[in-house]
Formats: C-alpha cells, sequence, structure tokens
C-alpha cells in the first residue's frame, strides 16, 4: 500500500480524496510543484524591487482599505497584522475531519504556484497535516465572498505561532506545539497572509467531506429501500430496466439496477402479491432516489473544479509577467452546489420517513406498529416521530443560504455568497438524513422479522445478521434511543468499496 500522496498538478478527486482519508496517507510536494511554488516567489521579490505602483494586497491594505500604500519595511507586518485581525471566528469548532481536509486543499490550491508564497510555508501546513496538528477553527465568521476569511486566518494562526491547535487529543497553544517538533515560526512575505486568506477552503473541505458522506447515504437509502420494500411485501416490477429506459435518467437507471441486484433471489420479492401497486415512498424509489444521484453528480463536478483551482486574490503569472486582482475567492459556485445539495439529500429523508410511516402503519399482514400485544406495547410507533420531526427540520435548513448577501467591507464587498452558512447547514441536514435512515433501517429490519419463514436476498440476510449483531429484534417495549443510537453507530462505521459509490 502506498502510504504517501504526491500534491502535483494531477487532479483530485474525491476517490482520491477518500483514499488519502482512509489509508492515512502522508503528504509530500512533488518536484513539479516545489519548482511552481518557488518560481513564482521568485518572480514576486524581483517585481518588488522594481515596482513603485500600488499593488492590491501585496503592497497595499485590504478590503476597502486597497489605497493605502504600505512602506516595503512594513511588508511582513502587514501580512501578520491581517491574519490576526481576520481571525474573528465564533461559534462551534469545525470538526476535526474537515479542519484536515482544509489543510489539504489549502495545500492543493498553493502548489500551483500562482499564489506568491514561500515554500517553507506550503511545507509547515503539510506538517501540520502530516502530524495532525490541527489548528482550531469555528464554523461561524465567512461570508463566503472573499473567500473564507476569518476560518482561513484561524487555520494559518499556528504557522506564525499564534492560535490554538488540536494535538493528540488535546487543545494546545501554537506557540507550545512549534516547539515541541522544533518549528521556527514562519515570518510572512508580502502577498503570504492574503494567500493564505483568501480562498474557499472552508467551503470546498465541508462539501468535500459532504459529499463523501452523501454517496455513502444514497447507496444506503437504495439499500434500506429494499429491505423496507420486502418488508412491506412490495413490487418488483417498478424496477423493470424496460420503463426506465424510456425515461433514461442517469441517477433513475443505476437506483432500479441496484435495488433489483439488492433484492435478486428474495423469497418475499417473488412471492404472488394480493396488491396491484405499491405507495411513491416504495414505487418510485428509483425516480426519487435516482433525482439526488443526479444532483450529486453535479455537485461532485462543481466541487472537483474547485479544489483542483487557485482560489486566492491576487493572482500571479510570472511567465506572463502579470499580477491580476480578480475575484476566483467567490463562493457563489459553491454556495449553489450546497444549497442543491441540502435539497437532494433531504428528499432521502422525506421518502425515507414516508416508507417508517407505512411500514408501521398495521398494513399488509404486519402488526400496528411492529411489535406483539399492541395498546399493551407501543412498539415502534414514536422512532416515527422522531423521523417525521428530523425530517421537518430538514426542511428549514434546506433553506437557500445562497439567495441572500449582505454588504461587507465598508461597501467594497457588496455582494457575498453566504457558502460558509450553506456549508454548516448541509453538514446538520446530512448528518439527520443519516438518521433518518437508521431509523427506517431499524423499522424495516423489525418488519421482515414478521415475514418468516420467507427470506429475503442472500444479500440483504447477510446485511441484516451482521446488523442484527448490534440491534436486536423487539420482542416488548424497551427503551428505543438506544437501539436507535445503534442503527446508527452501525451505518456510520459500515463501509462500502468505493467502486460502489463514484
Amino acid at each position: 500500500m502506498n502510504t504517501t500522496h504526491i500534491i502535483s498538478s494531477k487532479s483530485l478527486d474525491l476517490a482520491t480524496i477518500q483514499s488519502i482519508i482512509l489509508e492515512q496517507k502522508q503528504l509530500e510536494l512533488s518536484t513539479d510543484s516545489v519548482d511552481k511554488i518557488n518560481q513564482c516567489r521568485t518572480y514576486l521579490d524581483e517585481k518588488l524591487k522594481s515596482e513603485t505602483r500600488p499593488i492590491y494586497g501585496i503592497n497595499t491594505g485590504f478590503g476597502s482599505l486597497y489605497n493605502v500604500k504600505i512602506s516595503k519595511e512594513n511588508l511582513t507586518k502587514l501580512q501578520e497584522n491581517l491574519m490576526m485581525s481576520h481571525a474573528c471566528g465564533t461559534g462551534d469548532l469545525v470538526p476535526e475531519p474537515i479542519v484536515k481536509l482544509m489543510l489539504l486543499l489549502k495545500i492543493q490550491s498553493l502548489s500551483y504556484g500562482h499564489s506568491g508564497v514561500q515554500l517553507q510555508t506550503v511545507k509547515r501546513l503539510i506538517d501540520f497535516y502530516n502530524n495532525d496538528v490541527l489548528p482550531l477553527v469555528y464554523t461561524q465568521g465567512s461570508l463566503g465572498a472573499s473567500g473564507d476569511l476569518a476560518p482561513l486566518a484561524h487555520l494559518s494562526l499556528p504557522l506564525i505561532g499564534k492560535g490554538k491547535v488540536t494535538f493528540k487529543g488535546d487543545v494546545l497553544e501554537a506557540e507550545d506545539v512549534l516547539k515541541h517538533f522544533d518549528w521556527q515560526p514562519i515570518t510572512l512575505l508580502s502577498k503570504e497572509g492574503l494567500a493564505l486568506l483568501n480562498g474557499t477552503q472552508f467551503m470546498s473541505a465541508y462539501g468535500t467531506y459532504l459529499l463523501l458522506k452523501s454517496y455513502k447515504l444514497s447507496y444506503l437509502a437504495d439499500l434500506v429501500g429494499s429491505v423496507s420494500i420486502d418488508a412491506f411485501d412490495g413490487r418488483i416490477e417498478p424496477f423493470n430496466e424496460l420503463i426506465h429506459l424510456v425515461r433514461p435518467h442517469n441517477g433513475q437507471l443505476e437506483t432500479a439496477s441496484r435495488v433489483s441486484a439488492f433484492l435478486e433471489g428474495s423469497q418475499i420479492i417473488n412471492q404472488e402479491k394480493q396488491h396491484v401497486q405499491d405507495p411513491y415512498s416504495f414505487r418510485c424509489i428509483p425516480q426519487v432516489h435516482g433525482a439526488t444521484k443526479d444532483t450529486l453528480a453535479f455537485v461532485a463536478k462543481t466541487f472537483t473544479t474547485e479544489i483542483n483551482s487557485v482560489t486566492d486574490n491576487p493572482n500571479i503569472f510570472a511567465n506572463e509577467d502579470e499580477i491580476i486582482s480578480g475575484g476566483n475567492f467567490h463562493g457563489q459556485p459553491l454556495a449553489l452546489a450546497l444549497d442543491y445539495l441540502k435539497i437532494a439529500m433531504a428528499e432521502l429523508g422525506n421518502i425515507s420517513e414516508r416508507r417508517v410511516f407505512q411500514l408501521v402503519s398495521g398494513l399488509r399482514g404486519l402488526p400496528a406498529f411492529l411489535v406483539d400485544n399492541p395498546g399493551l406495547n407501543s412498539g415502534f410507533m414514536i422512532p416515527q416521530y422522531t423521523a417525521a420531526s428530523i425530517v421537518s427540520a430538514n426542511k428549514q435548513l434546506a433553506s437557500p443560504a445562497s439567495i441572500d448577501s449582505i454588504v461587507s467591507s465598508n461597501g467594497q464587498e457588496d455582494h457575498v455568497s453566504m457558502g460558509a452558512n450553506a456549508a454548516t447547514q448541509a453538514y446538520t441536514l446530512i448528518n439527520n438524513v443519516e438518521r433518518v435512515l437508521a431509523i427506517e433501517l431499524f423499522n424495516a429490519s423489525q418488519a421482515l422479522g414478521f415475514r418468516a419463514p420467507l427470506k429475503s436476498s442472500d444479500f440483504i440476510e447477510q446485511f441484516l445478521s451482521s446488523y442484527r449483531e448490534m440491534v436486536p429484534f423487539i420482542k416488548e417495549d424497551e427503551i428505543l434511543h438506544d437501539d436507535i443510537q445503534a442503527s446508527i453507530e452501525f451505518i456510520q462505521t459500515l463501509g462500502i468499496d468505493s467502486e460502489e459509490l463514484f
């Protein structure tokens, strides 16, 4: 197994990132990336020796202070002041896996040699990544416009020995961790603070993390939905390829094929049915789950483009002798994609809760609320309430953040994306979907137990056999919170090959 990932011009994709995370790979710069970083820095140093005109963010103030010229002897102080003054995050801490992704994606963006940073700055970020020195970053503070200024300021503070980090489970002063590794604080040169703070790595790290989770949940929605189909004594005809070929949305075709494969060989699905049709939450799984898959493909394309891009400002083009101030830090593409992701994933939760409702309704030979002696036992009455509550919360979270904008920086930054808010909303929403699917699996596995001695497919029976090691069949009322938590944990720890997901 290759234990090192080489940062290069080769595009990062979701499968590669998942491999880096799961295999806990170390990072290393390619020779080509080293050359590009050094070439860009050398060009900028030479440019500043002869340049007398103001160049935004390099020898000027920032934002609405863009017209304030800064003397050469104060350029390092300018960058350090920028970093400290922008470290205004508040709220909850960003989860450590996402902070680590922020480091990876910032390193990737800086490696293209259009940002003007020193090589030692990028290498120190790699040191942080490789040694799990993870800066404390906060969820609130970014407008997603000049990039993710506040979160990236907190991510970058430890480079100069300021701020706090987590290391080996403890929260420590960055200065103390630098001493532990015998690392000297970086002396920032011109442009470096801005290169570190401008960028979309907060939004893009959240989006990447959530895409990886969403693809897994999309797969599980198909699998858990298949368990529910058999538990509800559903029909297989709605998954026949013929009807999907005449409406050939890719996600719809993939879902129908996957569900058919999951149910292949099931005694229950093949028995004669007493009903002609199933409710939409079963019959329309290909159309609903499939539409979410197509959305994931769009969102993945957007984020794959973003994480392989240069998103700071200004951008330096040494070969063309150009330093251009533009707007690559603006998060609008990500804000729209994250809002679309929220809506699509919320729908997986919506339709899942409807299947839960059908399963506990005492239909098709199932006992009311999936328990013997209903009345004495309430059984699975209230897990459906819980799912309904979560689904309702998701409808609120799915309201688009990207349609809002608030003027900042004295009117200079007069349109912002609010993509960072979309990112944190999506994080809560997608975790909620995971919980709803866990509740559906809890209900569907219980319902399927009442179909004995008939069996489902070998694949589903094996899947449920593993599930039963953590979540038992419920014979009479007990504290179901514990079983729901165990069901969530089962989903979280379940490994699925990337070939099945992407």
